[in-house]
């Protein structure tokens, strides 16, 4: 098996076909990708280091964040540089090795991501619904065992999704009409049978998705009860004004996932696919640190004084 496993290896290779059918656009798709590649690079690493200098940051829903950030960062490096190659190289190939393990860190990434979001939705709940038992409740320790989930579920999934693909057989050279190596595509790739493969896919990511967007919808249920209860207006505004970041976040998140699983794998749609992918894997990550820093003042505070220290120091 490892013998066959390693000549599998060596002989299957991808073709990544990206936006190679608008050859004019190709130079336009470089610089706005790259644009979009710098913005995530530097405010998801900036968020972080905003988060640890400011004291008054140092608070669950910014612990939270600065993991979100980090996990961003990492998908974006992940996906991002390869697009950027393909784009202004005529060879569009990678490995079997290649494309495994550029699908396996970005699973870890995703499913990572959709479990941060559901662990600050609960964080906004324990925050709104119970605000005297906060710091109680959201103490250190749970706060870190929750992170330690997030990451241990996304490193297992990995481990499912990635050995559901290994145990399949390719050979040759394999064209994915997309910018980067996801599961269906590798999966059509192959010509074994992709039975218990194709349940692995269906019943894991639907368990991921739905129990997420589960503990997000119940926590959000919950804080809405809550904030209609109170008696004064500026009030209800405030608590709700606490969650509009987070609420932005997830629904961007989220509805590009829905929209990937509504979009029907046809010819004629298969722009729309590679459109919604480059939302989901590249624009989404340098949407989320600045979706959380226009509207929080202590963030931009800080921003502000890092600011000053950089040009006082010059």
């Amino acid at each position: 098996m490892v013998s066959a496993n390693r000549n599998q290896s060596a002989t299957v290779m991808f073709i990544l076909l990206g936006f190679s059918d608008f050859p004019d656009l190709q130079v336009l798709l470089f610089m706005v990708f790259l644009a979009i590649y710098v913005v995530t690079i530097v405010g998801n690493l900036g968020m972080i280091v905003i988060i640890r200098y400011n004291p008054k940051l140092h608070t669950p829903m910014y612990f939270f964040l600065s993991h979100l950030s980090f996990v961003d960062f990492s998908y974006s490096t992940i996906i991002t540089p390869k697009l950027l190659e393909i784009l202004v190289v005529e060879d569009r190939t990678i490995s079997f090795v290649g494309c495994i393990m550029q699908f396996s860190f970005a699973v870890t990434c995703v499913v990572t991501e959709m479990f941060m979001l559901a662990v600050m939705a609960y964080d906004r709940f324990v925050a709104i619904c119970n605000p005297l038992l906060y710091t109680v409740t959201m103490s250190q320790k749970l706060c870190a065992l929750l992170v330690i989930i997030s990451y241990s579920w996304g490193l297992i999934s990995c481990g499912v999704f990635t050995y559901s693909l290994l145990i399949l057989s390719f050979w040759g050279i394999n064209t994915i009409n997309n910018f980067l190596c996801e599961y269906s595509a590798i999966l059509s790739a192959s010509f074994s049978d992709k039975h218990l493969t194709e349940v692995i896919l269906f019943s894991l990511s639907n368990f991921n998705t739905l129990c997420t967007l589960g503990i997000i919808l119940t926590s959000y249920i919950f804080i809405f009860v809550t904030v209609m209860k109170m008696p004064s207006t500026s009030g209800r505004r405030k608590a709700f004004s606490t969650c509009a970041s987070h609420l932005t976040a997830v629904t961007i998140f989220f509805g590009t996932i829905l929209c990937l699983y509504c979009i029907p794998s046809s010819k004629s749609s298969w722009l729309m696919i590679r459109v919604s992918t480059a939302f989901y894997t590249v624009v989404i990550p340098m949407l989320n640190p600045l979706i959380y820093s226009l509207r929080n003042k202590d963030v931009k505070e800080t921003f502000r004084k890092l600011m000053d220290i950089k040009v006082f120091s010059h």
